[in-house]
């Protein structure tokens, strides 16, 4: 017979991460308002809601941006409701922004060495001669590889197009190799090529199965397109959860959010 999993050990099936009762109040307006959830590890899901909804700061809560009024947090198993975002990236957990959030002065390849390094805690050599980091080199350029951006590796980063600037930024938070990558609106502003260009790196890297991703997004398109669980937000609280054709048929979230969308 197995030894029984040590104390405080996860269940095999058990959340990648959960909230439960989390609470943040602006004032008199409850951002978040008691949710509790659990995200499942290797499930694409989309958080979606009207403006106001809550979504952003929920991912603000999760990834250690505000500190919650009360409720906890758990990330495989851990209390982390007190830790600071940058142990959470520790742990791996990593995320993107609705404003563009990469270094525009370096080239795009020093951009990917920077999460890479940092992993390896040798952030010091990122503005320096890093030749003798050969094996954080090679990975950096596999992740170039993979989001496209190989031919721009020399580039600097302010050069880029606004959807390639997009891709630089979501290699810099899987860069770090998460285990869970928050996107936050990572379409918004794109044409339609640019954005066909995100949903076909986020369904490669996805089905790699090494990191699991949660975007927050208000085109619809991207989140049908993508999305294997949609959970749908409200006044700070949880509408509705379910599979895209279960969303699709919900009247409540009809009724608030989608409308002729859907």
């Amino acid at each position: 017979m197995a030894d029984p999993p040590g104390e405080g050990a996860p269940a095999v099936n058990a959340p990648l991460i959960e909230t439960a009762r989390l609470r943040k109040s602006f004032g008199r307006l409850a951002a978040v308002d008691g949710v509790s959830l659990g995200l499942t590890k290797g499930t694409l899901t989309a958080i979606i809601g009207p403006n106001g909804a809550g979504k952003t700061t929920f991912i603000n809560l999760l990834t250690g941006m505000f500190p919650p009024d009360d409720g906890t947090i758990r990330f495989k198993g851990e209390d982390i409701t007190r830790l600071p975002s940058h142990e959470r990236v520790r742990r791996g957990l990593t995320r993107s922004f609705q404003i563009m959030n990469i270094f525009p002065t370096l080239t795009v390849r020093q951009n990917l060495l920077l999460p890479v390094l940092s992993r390896r805690g040798r952030t010091h050599r990122a503005m320096t001669r890093v030749e003798g980091e050969m094996e954080a080199i090679q990975e950096a350029e596999e992740v170039l590889r993979e989001i496209g951006l190989w031919e721009q590796r020399d580039a600097r980063a302010s050069a880029l197009s606004h959807g390639d600037q997009r891709l630089l930024e979501m290699g810099i938070a899987v860069g770090a190799q998460p285990q869970l990558c928050f996107l936050d609106e990572p379409c918004a502003g794109m044409n339609p090529v640019e954005r066909q260009g995100i949903l076909e790196f986020l369904r490669r890297l996805s089905g790699h199965g090494g990191t699991t991703f949660v975007i927050v997004e208000h085109d619809m398109d991207v989140v049908f397109a993508l999305a294997q669980r949609i959970i749908v937000m409200n006044q700070g609280q949880i509408l509705a959860d379910g599979g895209p054709a279960e969303i699709r048929e919900n009247r409540e979230v009809r009724e608030v959010y989608l409308g002729s969308e859907a």
